[in-house]
């Protein structure tokens, strides 16, 4: 029997590609930033950094990327805290420590030590790099894969990693498609018809859309992909100039293009559509992430089993739902409930609770998110709010049906989402949970 030449090149790249991925994944330093503020969290982010902010129930937003790279046989992972480390380092070592050395795997923690003669705290992404370039070149990794530690979605590095070996590029950024309304808050990206990229300007307050596609604009995701050399230069460049301010997506993205070989990649899902990726920066964009995983069939699926979302577990027993009473019936409706819950005789609708929350007699929750710990008492109506951990609600307590009212105590976003704290409530961190605060 012949084989026609096309099914032997097919035949070649079945056999050999999966073998050419594992290599490079294991050629491969990921490299996590993760110590952001996010101010714009408000005080959600007073006692902790933005990546071990909660999310979805039982997972920190960090565990996303940190996911997605074991998934994607990435092993080795540095993670570069600084503002308001605690509970981000403490999550690190409880949820990340299975990692076995021995075989040259491990997630690694690297603060900010001022470790130049400067003796700077980190000055911007690309300065944080910098800072632990002999860190990083002790791991002699032929790539380096840069991450943003906020974000939240699901994705095969290896794919993009592949991607960037076959076209040579000196460095690869992931990029998605997303409305022009909404891409003054990323940097915007022009590409020519081979992905190239021609232009990159972050935060415009006029993006420009792709061409072909009026009122769609190409946006970065704060997914790099970097060849080595190109990277130890460009971040020795980089620090020596004055007028930088030791960003990739400010500094060192922009200022390359014309010189290097830069190419985007497309970040899109098995139809060839936008993939799912929320930079919940935002308390609306939190809430409204966590809002959509209540969906009925939401795009970021946390039941995936070979996609596990890996997380720290505190050992809580099953969620509880009691009495079943006119008007007094525990229950949830499109909603998420992890372990430790009980619901005794309230009703929860399209809400995500967090592990060892208790809701009273004939409380209504709605449209919520309820973070670890929280106590709310009988006879409440909760809407379009989001409480921070170990927060006490007093039995009879209105929130999220009068903003006005709601100003007056708590933070009232535009959109009209409700932020209340124990301290806005005028209690102590320890209100309800007599443990360590581990934010």
């Amino acid at each position: 029997m012949t084989i026609s030449k096309d099914e032997q090149e097919r035949l070649y790249r079945y056999y050999t590609e999966p073998m050419l991925v594992t290599s490079l994944t294991r050629s491969t330093l990921a490299l996590v930033l993760a110590g952001g503020e996010g101010s714009r969290l408000k005080h959600l982010t007073a006692w902790r950094a933005k990546p071990a902010v909660p999310i979805g129930g039982k997972y920190r937003i960090i565990d996303f990327p940190l996911s997605n790279c074991v998934n994607s046989g990435i092993r080795r992972i540095g993670v570069l805290t600084q503002y308001k480390s605690h509970s981000l380092i403490r999550h690190l070592q409880r949820a990340w420590g299975f990692m076995r050395a021995e075989i040259g795997e491990f997630v690694e923690i690297l603060p900010a030590q001022q470790r130049t003669h400067k003796k700077e705290w980190y000055q911007g992404t690309a300065d944080a790099l910098f800072q632990n370039i002999d860190i990083v070149q002790r791991h002699h990794p032929e790539y380096v894969l840069v991450l943003g530690g906020d974000h939240v979605y699901t994705m095969d590095y290896s794919e993009m990693l592949l991607y960037h070996v076959q076209a040579g590029a000196d460095f690869t950024v992931g990029s998605i498609e997303v409305p022009v309304a909404e891409a003054s808050s990323f940097g915007v990206m022009s590409v020519d018809e081979n992905m190239h990229i021609t232009h990159f300007t972050e935060k415009p307050v006029n993006p420009d859309c792709i061409p072909g596609k009026p009122g769609i604009a190409l946006v970065s995701t704060g997914i790099y992909i970097f060849s080595k050399d190109f990277l130890y230069k460009t971040l020795v460049e980089d620090a020596g100039n004055p007028h930088s301010s030791h960003d990739f997506g400010k500094d060192i993205i922009p200022a390359s293009i014309a010189s290097a070989h830069a190419i985007a990649f497309p970040f899109r899902n098995k139809d060839g559509q936008p993939a799912y990726w929320r930079d919940v920066g935002t308390l609306h964009s939190y809430w409204q992430t966590n809002m959509e995983l209540c969906s009925i069939e939401p795009e970021l699926n946390l039941y995936n089993r070979d996609w596990p979302i890996w997380t720290y577990q505190p050992q809580f027993p099953p969620a509880k739902f009691i009495f079943d009473d006119e008007g007094r019936r525990g229950e949830a409706i499109d909603s998420l409930i992890a372990g430790g819950c009980i619901l005794s005789g309230a009703r929860v609708k399209r809400s995500v609770l967090f592990f060892a929350t208790t809701v009273e007699n004939r409380s209504l929750i709605k449209d919520s998110v309820i973070l670890p710990k929280v106590s709310i008492g009988r006879n409440c109506r909760i809407t379009r709010t989001i409480i921070d951990k170990g927060t006490v609600i007093p039995d009879g307590t209105v929130i999220g049906e009068d903003p006005v009212e709601d100003a007056k105590r708590f933070h009232v976003t535009k959109e009209g989402i409700t932020l209340v704290t124990p301290a806005m409530l005028g209690q102590n961190l320890y209100a309800r949970w007599q443990d360590e605060f581990d934010g």
